[in-house]
């Protein structure tokens, strides 16, 4: 029997700014891909977490039957969210523990009612650490075809197998100076 993965991703360039979220469902026999499909979307004025979250609940409301399957994320926002604070938040009325109301209490209501329909396993990686996964899913290129570029030494050993669709995502970590740095030597 297929294991299923959702590996989900979200980011916006400034914070607020405009930003995607993209998820890649995978139906794995061992190392085989059985079936995959890419989501992926965006809004013009955004924040990180907003699109962090909508890359979950796509995920998840795009399954057509109820499923056991594995949720990965970088964000630890909504793996903490979803595994831990949810359950205190839902028990004082959607307020966290000072009685503030819940940032995002729409998007996380609906990743609730999204995930209460499977059976989930959440698990983190590390943002950046190279899992191709989770760095293809927002929606520019193709998983394998992805070269990861922080700094400008990595353009200068960046290997661009198909300059057509070169892409170009800013981080919230790098400053305006590091991307135009970079973008001017892609």
């Amino acid at each position: 029997m297929a294991e299923l993965f959702a590996y989900t991703d979200g980011a916006c360039s400034g914070n607020p700014g405009p930003g995607g979220w993209g998820a890649l469902l995978r139906a794995m026999d061992g190392d085989t891909v059985v079936k995959e499909k890419e989501l992926k979307g965006g809004e013009a004025e955004t924040t990180n977490n907003r699109m962090e979250l909508l890359a979950a609940i796509n995920a998840l409301e795009s399954l057509a039957r109820p499923s056991t399957l594995t949720v990965v994320t970088d964000s630890a926002y909504v793996k903490n969210g979803v595994t831990g604070w949810i359950f205190g938040w839902k028990r004082n009325g959607w307020k966290t523990s000072s009685k503030k109301p819940v940032k995002n209490v729409e998007l996380w209501q609906r990743l609730d009612a999204a995930q209460a329909r499977h059976k989930v396993t959440w698990e983190w990686v590390k943002g950046h650490a190279g899992h191709p996964e989770t760095i293809g899913t927002m929606g520019q290129l193709p998983p394998g075809q992805i070269v990861l570029v922080e700094t400008v030494q990595d353009v200068a050993t960046a290997v661009v197998r198909d300059p057509e669709r070169l892409a170009f995502v800013t981080q919230t970590t790098l400053s305006m100076d590091d991307t135009a740095e970079i973008v001017t030597a892609l």
